[in-house]
């Protein structure tokens, strides 16, 4: 899928929530654009009004930029953008002076101290509100917002701004600074928190693969611990009535054969459980597994008379895909487990809402050993986006014509 929507269908869940944070910061700088640069155009002289339009479009340039570099630095990309930081803080400053100077010293004429202002305290209050994303102390955001309301009352007073008005205009700079603070450590706290989601989620998927690997562990432990012991003593002992010459040394070399046999047919019972999945259990684990990460999962199959090859293969389809869903999912989500037999032919189908990731990919290691499952029984295996923004893994696999007859 190109364009626009393969784009962001592209991304992991994480990353659409922090590319939606970006530009929603970039977006604060055209409501900076519209909200305070274009109002003073039709209330001073034009060529004053095309000089504010040019400072505040430089300024919201100049603070996409900076907001730009501190999100990468709260991500850990890069190191903290601290010459941008004062660039933007100098500039703001400079810039919202220069407006407060024009409106002083050059003819501008009467009724034009409402614009100005607006202007005047626009660049203070967006300025102060987005520095606030290169420092991680909430003492500092709120020395930051104080500062920059300060700055703007003690400015407004020797420049001719009567002592009530450059107060509330130190109010109004804090409240509007102040705002655009929380609104960015809010968004940065957000943004955070759904990359801790998403790593959560990676760990516990390799946790059951670890716990899956101790159970198999402990299970060659039981098989081979014993029989390893008695095959010890028995040689043992073998060895020592062959020093005395004793016939029984011959039966304890028979038995630990026998032992030995025994152990080989054990430890391939196991790796043969452990490599082969029932598609019941499987079923039934995706639904508690997917209910438990908030996942509403409905299942629609029945199982039985299929032959054990067949539910081995669907079964590891059904696990693959329950991980795929757990990784890319959409939390509070639904998925849909289909199993039907028609025609001679087995169809599981897996669909869920959303998601995409290098395991959904069709080159993906996961789905490339599920394919060589199903092709052990002559199976196939496609995946991709379907309409409505999910995902449908379907397999089907042939049967014979003992099990053809059977339905769901």
């Amino acid at each position: 899928m190109s364009g626009p929507r393969g784009w962001w269908r592209g991304k992991s869940r994480p990353e659409q929530v922090e590319t939606y944070t970006r530009w929603s910061f970039y977006f604060f700088s055209v409501v900076e654009i519209i909200g305070v640069g274009l109002p003073a155009m039709g209330h001073v002289p034009p060529w004053l009004a095309g000089l504010v339009v040019a400072m505040v479009v430089g300024h919201a340039v100049l603070t996409t930029v900076t907001s730009a570099l501190a999100l990468n630095w709260r991500r850990g990309r890069r190191a903290r953008p601290v010459a941008a930081l004062w660039l933007l803080g100098i500039v703001t400053f400079a810039l919202a002076v220069t407006v407060l100077l024009l409106h002083r010293y050059a003819s501008v004429g009467r009724g034009t101290g409402g614009p100005v202002g607006t202007v005047f305290g626009g660049l203070m209050s967006w300025g102060g509100g987005m520095l606030t994303l290169g420092v991680r102390s909430r003492r500092r955001m709120l020395a930051i917002v104080s500062g920059f309301a300060a700055a703007a009352g003690l400015v407004s007073l020797p420049l001719g701004a009567p002592w009530p008005v450059a107060l509330v205009a130190a109010f109004m700079v804090f409240l509007s600074a102040g705002f655009l603070a929380i609104t960015c450590v809010f968004s940065v706290w957000l943004v955070d928190c759904v990359y801790e989601l998403d790593e959560a989620r990676e760990t516990r998927a390799r946790l059951a693969v670890a716990e899956e690997r101790l159970r198999f562990g402990r299970d060659l432990h039981d098989v081979l611990g014993r029989n390893l012991s008695v095959i010890s003593l028995k040689s043992e002992l073998a060895v020592q009535l062959v020093r005395r010459g004793r016939p029984e040394a011959v039966e304890q070399m028979i038995e630990v054969q026998r032992i030995a046999q025994e152990s080989q047919r054990e430890v391939r019972a196991v790796v043969r459980g452990y490599r082969e999945a029932d598609l019941g259990a499987e079923l039934a684990g995706a639904q508690g597994v997917l209910a438990a990460a908030g996942i509403d999962c409905e299942v629609r199959a029945e199982t039985a008379g299929l032959p054990a090859g067949v539910q081995s293969a669907l079964g590891w389809v059904v696990r693959e895909a329950t991980t795929n869903v757990l990784r890319h999912g959409d939390d509070g989500g639904r998925c849909v487990l289909c199993l039907k037999v028609f025609e001679g032919r087995v169809v599981l189908t897996v669909e869920n809402d959303g998601g995409s990731g290098t395991s959904h990919g069709g080159g993906g290691s996961g789905l490339a050993g599920l394919r060589e499952r199903l092709a052990v029984v002559a199976g196939t295996l496609q995946a991709g986006a379907v309409a409505g923004g999910r995902f449908r893994l379907v397999a089907e696999v042939p049967l014979g014509q003992k099990v053809s007859e059977v339905t769901s």
